[in-house]
């Protein structure tokens, strides 16, 4: 008999995004009916740091949407760290949002009037219902990665736009989520802001282990990226 001790088998951990056959139409049954993604496999693993690319009117929009949990797809399976997320009704929908997704958009969607640090607590002040000392201090911490520690008290609308994307980016990571969604975050900077941004989301990825998906139409940032998902007319080309 062979007694030889083994060691235990730990499973892989899930991807952080699985996309399964995804198609998504608008105007479900009315005579204008159109499917605007046809049917995407797509799997994203903590820390890649991906681009995607496409025309205008390529779906990409569509896409982020699904995968942030914005819009339903009409079809298909979207899992979140495994979980599969198209059976959920819509406020298990926004707590898995509000944990393991974070957005930055093209347009930083600061509140104006609000400092950059309470703009970066106001996901946990959501979530929570109230603001604690270990909410500022993470805030304040995130600040302070992305180079802000001297602007922690300067109203947004007071900020040039390269510092309040980099405020957005703070914000998108303050509930530590496992994805972040770039939907060209550079789109409205100058180059020099553009590939300061760029290169805080590669840093983050890097250290906190973040899968990010990074939209984009400039190909010398897709170049740097991990690798790129093309998307043309509603399907994952390559």
């Amino acid at each position: 008999m062979n007694t030889t001790a083994h060691p235990p088998q730990h499973a892989a951990p899930p991807p952080v995004l699985q996309l399964s056959g995804i198609r998504k139409s608008f105007n479900l049954g009315q005579p204008n009916e159109n499917e605007i993604l046809h049917g995407i496999d797509l799997v994203l693993q903590s820390g890649e740091f991906c681009a995607v690319v496409g025309p205008s009117g390529s779906g990409k929009s569509t896409l982020l949407n699904t995968i942030g949990l914005l819009d339903r797809p009409t079809a298909g399976s979207l899992r979140i760290h495994g979980i599969e997320t198209t059976s959920m009704n819509d406020a298990q929908l926004t707590d898995l949002r509000g944990h393991h997704i974070g957005f930055v958009f093209q347009y930083h969607h600061l509140l104006s009037a609000f400092t950059a640090l309470e703009n970066v607590v106001m996901p946990m002040f959501g979530d929570a219902g109230f603001v604690t000392v270990d909410m500022q201090a993470r805030a304040t911490a995130l600040l302070d990665t992305v180079g802000l520690t001297p602007w922690l008290h300067a109203q947004a609308s007071h900020l040039s736009g390269g510092q309040q994307q980099r405020v957005a980016v703070a914000r998108a990571l303050v509930m530590q989520p496992a994805l972040i969604l770039a939907d060209e975050p550079t789109g409205n900077l100058d180059s020099k802001s553009a590939d300061s941004v760029f290169e805080l989301l590669r840093r983050v990825c890097r250290e906190h282990n973040t899968a990010v998906l990074f939209v984009t139409h400039n190909p010398l940032l897709s170049a740097r990226c991990d690798r790129t998902i093309q998307v043309v007319d509603g399907c994952v080309t390559s």
